[in-house]
């Protein structure tokens, strides 16, 4: 069954979603989306320096995305905005990046593919990498799922608890990291640093607006997530177009359409009020 490429493509971008969904809710809640960029653009840097230094490009992917992540975390909250320092660090670590790609010799690197990746080439070892890295940062949301949830809504109320706001930061920022060294690390160039940035966020800002709830809000990204993946598949194999920004532009499609339907909601809802009450 495995042998039909395109089914490895749809299971491979399915995980991605999978993984990606929660933490893009989180993403989401704490107005953080410049981190996606952020660990995507050091996952860059790392394949440069792994490269540079012939070592293993996992090796290297993982362990500058974790640096980045911890970096974040011990400097949040110094005197700079979220946004602001999660902006110079996504911009500096893709720099710097470039320029360690630049002392790359004898080694022919098409950067486009490590940015959009080329999801229909996923190989069967590349699904299990990728599902087991799915699976660990499921896991490891759902064994924190409480208190960073606590820690995210109100972090007064989080130190009542007996909950560390810091600590849950430091596990989110580490698990973002995870999500983007792993599933990029072991499919190397397969996914695409920009394809698991826009799964970060688009699918769980669409979502945001028709839920009640942070796990239904949790599912219905997912669920986008995961259909932006497969009709974004589709979409380029019949239109001839890149998978991966096929893939990005059928999700911020989904995005546009969700706004639309939740702004025209909002204005039958005050119509409505508006007729009551007159």
């Amino acid at each position: 069954m495995l042998d039909d490429f395109m089914l490895r493509a749809a299971l491979a971008g399915i995980g991605v979603a999978l993984a990606a969904a929660p933490l893009g809710c989180f993403v989401v809640w704490r107005r953080m989306a410049y981190f996606g960029d952020a660990t995507a653009h050091a996952a860059i840097l790392g394949v440069a320096l792994s490269l540079l230094l012939s070592t293993s490009i996992f090796a290297g992917v993982l362990v500058v995305s974790l640096l980045m992540a911890i970096l974040v975390s011990l400097l949040s909250g110094r005197g700079y905005a979220m946004d602001t320092l999660l902006g110079v660090m996504a911009h500096s670590a893709l720099a710097f990046g470039l320029v360690a790609v630049s002392f790359v010799s004898g080694v022919r690197i098409d950067l486009m593919a490590y940015l959009f990746g080329d999801i229909l080439a996923v190989g069967k070892g590349d699904l299990v990498l990728i599902a087991g890295g799915a699976l660990l940062v499921m896991a490891l949301v759902g064994w924190r799922w409480s208190s960073l949830l606590t820690a995210t809504l109100d972090a007064d109320l989080a130190r009542a608890n007996g909950i560390h706001p810091g600590r849950e930061q430091l596990v989110l920022t580490l698990s973002l990291a995870v999500v983007v060294a792993v599933v990029v690390a072991v499919a190397l160039k397969v996914v695409g640093v920009l394809l698991i940035a826009a799964l970060l966020i688009i699918p769980a800002a669409a979502a945001r607006p028709f839920c009640r709830t942070p796990e239904a809000m949790v599912l219905m990204a997912a669920v986008i997530g995961a259909a932006s993946t497969s009709g974004g598949l589709q979409a380029a194999y019949w239109l001839d177009t890149p998978t991966g920004p096929t893939i990005v532009s059928l999700a911020a499609v989904v995005f546009v359409l969700c706004s639309l339907v939740d702004l025209g909601r909002r204005r039958f809802v005050r119509m409505s009020s508006s007729d009551i009450s007159s």
